[in-house]
């Protein structure tokens, strides 16, 4: 009798927030090309709402470190079979390198896979919408660096819009006002930028309910796209300009 073939099994290290997480999913199965449910990919997603801000401690805010939670979380996917992960927090990413050193499976980099993708749309200088977080941890900032394409963020006011979206608005499970939505999206264009990142998770949800266009790179997009293909599916569905 032939051996079957061990299939790939994504695992989801979630809950940063539980909101963001469930829309991967939801995208990775409206994106997979299935006529049944065996054609969908092997999901195993740990949704742990408990661990620590990782804004408020890379602010030096708080001294509760959330990478003991995250590697726990991370291991306990690989035991039960996650041959690849997935981390829909950019934020988290703070922490990538330590984690990925810690695991024996593939870590998926969502700012790296983001900042690839805007380059080879011909961004030429990326806006950065994210948290407070993500901006003093540089994570964008270096993947711009790296692939060589200039960036900007909102200036101080604006950035305590994004703030307030993100945290004031999308985690309480209320729409965003668009209104302060535009500001923050036109002192990014002010500034000279071609292309904007949604570099929160939170924020992908603006492009779920607004319908944004291709200014707007959604990093959730792309981590879906990515662990698709990690997972040997070609996905579908997609804008073009995604």
């Amino acid at each position: 009798m032939a051996q079957t073939e061990k299939r790939p099994v994504l695992g989801v290290l979630g809950g940063l927030g539980p909101a963001a997480s469930c829309y991967l999913y939801q995208m990775l199965i409206d994106h997979t090309p299935a006529s049944r449910d065996q054609d969908h990919i092997d999901v195993v997603i740990s949704s742990r709402a408990s661990t620590p801000d990782r804004t408020a401690y890379i602010k030096g805010e708080s001294t509760d470190d959330p990478f003991a939670v995250m590697e726990q979380d991370g291991r306990s996917l690989v035991a039960y079979g996650a041959t690849v992960l997935a981390i829909p927090c950019n934020t988290a990413h703070y922490f990538y390198d330590r984690l990925a050193a810690a695991l024996p499976v593939p870590v998926l980099n969502m700012p790296r896979l983001t900042v690839a993708e805007a380059k080879a749309r011909g961004c030429k200088k990326l806006g950065i919408l994210a948290t407070e977080g993500t901006l003093l941890a540089g994570t964008y900032q270096l993947m711009c660096g790296e692939a060589g394409l200039d960036w900007a963020a909102p200036c101080p006011a604006r950035q305590q819009d994004v703030t307030s979206l993100i945290y004031g608005q999308i985690k309480q499970g209320r729409r965003a006002d668009m209104a302060q939505f535009g500001a923050v999206v036109a002192d990014l264009e002010q500034q000279g930028c071609d292309m904007a990142v949604l570099g929160c998770t939170e924020l992908s949800l603006i492009k779920r309910d607004e319908h944004l266009g291709p200014f707007f790179i959604d990093s959730t997009e792309i981590l879906c796209r990515a662990a698709l293909r990690a997972c040997g599916v070609e996905p579908v569905g997609f804008d073009d300009f995604a």
